[in-house]
């Protein structure tokens, strides 16, 4: 089995993939989008999503980095995939995927779900823009709002080149809802394309993951939402691992906590952190009374101060 770690805009950052690496067994990770619009960007938007770029495409654990990049346009598109790749990118993955309002009111993301034919227009540009030992892959979903549009996207991504595609069994319009996970869409696609596929969407322990895996017939998984629950759902996934107890969590929101950060410490740890504690409260009760600890603090130094206290009373 594959198991990878996939990007959650403005959550899953460099840090993180640091600390959630380093406990797991992953296979792969891929960044939060770059946004590109009509240029080329410059190196220091590249390295301040992807500081992995400077130590070889991987984390400090060895786990290959892929650069995501989001745009509708092919020419920039392409010139914004030869940078990544001069700057050391291991792989470049394209997303077709994201439902964020703002960006599809753009004309980027999931939005590109309506048009197969820039898909195929953008997917090629990159293929053929990127040298060929570099895997060009692109993330989707099962359409806009009906899934059997799939299979023109998928159709048109193949036919681009592209190397393998990551499939979020839902439709834009289906969201985050359990009730939307249409995973056998992603077995009859397999039955369809020669492309690798990756299953993603509604993975949260090992029972699911195996589901996934005999519906879909396809045993390369993508986890998200749910390796901020579990800190450790690598494992559990792939190894069938129990999860992490308390007492570890608290131990891993130390170690982000005091992470160097540099310049971004102040800015954002507090409102990262707690977003992390919004998913660790859905598998961790105790996380609830931690979470109304430290919800009005805005300073790192103060919420720091209150794990830590917390941490020395949980071991007394």
């Amino acid at each position: 089995m594959r198991v990878v770690l996939g990007p959650m805009e403005g959550v899953l950052d460099h840090l993180m993939r640091e600390i959630l690496t380093n406990i797991n067994d992953y296979d792969l990770c891929v960044t939060e989008f770059v946004r590109v619009s009509d240029q080329v960007l410059p190196d220091h938007v590249f390295h301040r999503l992807c500081p992995e770029l400077k130590q070889g495409s991987q984390t400090k654990s060895g786990v290959p980095v892929h650069l995501q990049l989001l745009g509708q346009h092919a020419k920039w598109m392409a010139e914004n995939a030869i940078k990544a790749a001069e700057l050391g990118a291991k792989g470049i993955d394209i997303n077709f995927g994201c439902p964020a309002r703002l960006v599809n009111k753009h004309g980027g993301g999931a939005a590109l779900l309506k048009e197969p034919n820039t898909i195929h227009e953008v997917v090629k540009a990159c293929r053929e823009a990127v040298p060929s030992h570099i895997p060009v892959t692109a993330k989707i979903r099962l359409g806009w709002d009906n899934p059997e549009d799939c299979f023109d996207v998928v159709d048109a991504i193949e036919q681009a080149g592209a190397n393998e595609l990551t499939i979020h069994a839902r439709t834009k319009t289906g969201g985050y809802k359990a009730s939307e996970i249409r995973w056998e869409y992603i077995d009859k696609i397999r039955q369809r394309t020669s492309m690798p596929l990756i299953a993603n969407g509604e993975i949260w322990n090992f029972e699911d993951g195996q589901r996934c895996i005999e519906t879909t017939g396809i045993d390369s998984l993508m986890v998200c939402r749910g390796a901020f629950n579990v800190p450790n759902l690598g494992n559990v996934v792939k190894h069938n691992a129990k999860p992490m107890p308390w007492d570890e969590v608290v131990e891993l929101l130390i170690v982000y906590s005091h992470y160097e950060m540099k310049g971004d410490k102040g800015l954002y740890y507090s409102n990262r952190v707690k977003q992390w504690f919004s998913y660790l409260r859905q598998q961790y009760p105790e996380a609830d009374a931690l979470f109304r600890e430290i919800r009005t603090f805005k300073k790192a130094d103060d919420i720091v101060r209150v794990i830590e206290q917390y941490q020395m009373k949980l071991a007394s």
